[in-house]
């Protein structure tokens, strides 16, 4: 007899519910979100014929947290069920809207029940590519975090202090570099940065790490925090340089974590096994390549073919058609991740790869727009990866983009 269970999950209890192949309650439970909780889950399990040899199902509305990954260790398909699509679920089974906890487990576990194949399984992903995920995935938080910390301390510094923006400006990284915030911490106003000596800004260049050219960039900088601009009241002014400091600190903590983050995340990555395949490919480095690895895993079921990963990604388009309409779409339904290391990955190949600049340049003079072009180089680049990673064979550019085949003109004789 099968048997299927559903997880409604809350930030303090779970409710279960256990239905057998005809939708007949079994069981049901609402259990806390603790090791004892978790122990009355599987003893639930177990009086309806859970065992190692078969694991009943679980359905959850989440593929995250404590439960996801205890219920994962024991080797139990696991579904993380969208809650919209659960919704649309309820509504089979009451018209009248009405709604509640054991309700949503019941229908989870009818889900599986009915639809099982229509839902995703999580992966199995090994230990590894589950850590490389957890870091990779804080990298890329920490570097949004970071982009929208240093947007905003631009756009303050714009309000009273453009002349450090411009002296700032040239450096490598910008206003992300290590001197730039070094330099704004050491004279937060244009009343403090006009006033530094070249000793102090020779100083602020050590403390930053600069090693060559000191004194050329001491000029440099004494010349641009010297000239002249428009300017707020004195007090108003030492208002704005306080502000200014304090959106530094989440700035600098914002960068300190995306460096840190990225060193541990390359660590780990350079341990998988499929490292070297993925970091093979041109425009793929160890961080961009930890990624990806986050984002496929490294379960080689999870996607039945290229297409399946190509549709994951977004980069595959979608078609609508309805009567005598019909159009392809871009794919807006997609692992938002994946599809942004896609567009560095393929904008970082054009310069790596001699094919992928030709495929570029011919959706280019197709009619393709950047963006189109660049989502299209990078669909053709996972339909490789999926075949090398399937294989175990490293990327090939011969293989990957062929040459066309050459087309000899017979002559009369």
């Amino acid at each position: 007899m099968r048997v299927f269970c559903g997880v409604d999950w809350a930030s303090d209890h779970h409710d279960v519910a256990v239905v057998d192949g005809d939708g007949k309650l079994l069981g049901r439970a609402r259990i806390g979100d603790d090791a004892a909780g978790l122990q009355q889950l599987f003893d639930l399990l177990a009086e309806h014929g859970d065992s190692p040899d078969d694991r009943i199902p679980v359905a959850i509305e989440t593929s995250r947290g404590l439960l996801v990954a205890c219920l994962r260790a024991t080797g139990r398909p696991v579904y993380a069920v969208n809650p919209m699509a659960a919704a649309r679920y309820r509504e089979r089974h009451s018209v009248s809207r009405k709604k509640s906890d054991h309700l949503d487990a019941m229908v989870l576990a009818n889900i599986l029940r009915t639809d099982a194949d229509a839902h995703r399984q999580l992966p199995a992903d090994s230990e590894l590519a589950q850590a490389v995920a957890v870091l990779a995935r804080a990298q890329q938080d920490a570097v949004w975090d970071r982009n929208q910390a240093g947007n905003k301390l631009r756009s303050h510094l714009r309000e009273y202090f453009p002349g450090y923006l411009a002296a700032v400006e040239s450096l490598k990284g910008g206003l992300t570099s290590q001197l730039a915030r070094t330099l704004l911490a050491a004279a937060p106003t244009p009343e403090q940065a006009a006033r530094l000596t070249r000793t102090q800004l020779r100083a602020v260049l050590k403390r930053a790490g600069r090693q060559r050219g000191i004194d050329d960039e001491v000029e440099r900088l004494h010349a641009a925090l010297r000239v002249p601009q428009m300017r707020h009241l004195p007090l108003v002014e030492r208002a704005m340089g306080r502000q200014a400091a304090a959106l530094l600190g989440k700035f600098e903590a914002a960068c300190t974590a995306a460096d840190e983050l990225a060193e541990a995340s390359v660590e780990l990555f350079e341990q998988h096994p499929d490292a070297a395949i993925i970091t093979s490919f041109p425009g793929l480095a160890a961080l961009s390549g930890a990624r990806v690895l986050a984002e496929i895993g490294d379960d080689r079921t999870r996607f039945a073919d290229a297409k399946a990963l190509k549709a994951y990604a977004g980069s595959a388009p979608v078609t609508r058609a309805s009567g005598k309409s019909r159009t392809v779409m871009v794919r807006r339904v997609k692992n938002q991740r994946l599809a942004a290391v896609g567009y560095v990955w393929a904008f970082a190949s054009l310069r790596a790869s001699p094919g992928a600049r030709a495929h570029y340049d011919r959706r280019r003079d197709a009619g393709d727009r950047h963006t189109s072009a660049q989502r299209n180089l990078y669909n053709r680049f996972l339909g490789c990866l999926h075949h090398c990673l399937t294989t175990g064979t490293t990327y090939s550019e011969s293989t990957a983009f062929p040459a066309p085949p050459k087309i000899e003109l017979a002559i009369a004789a």
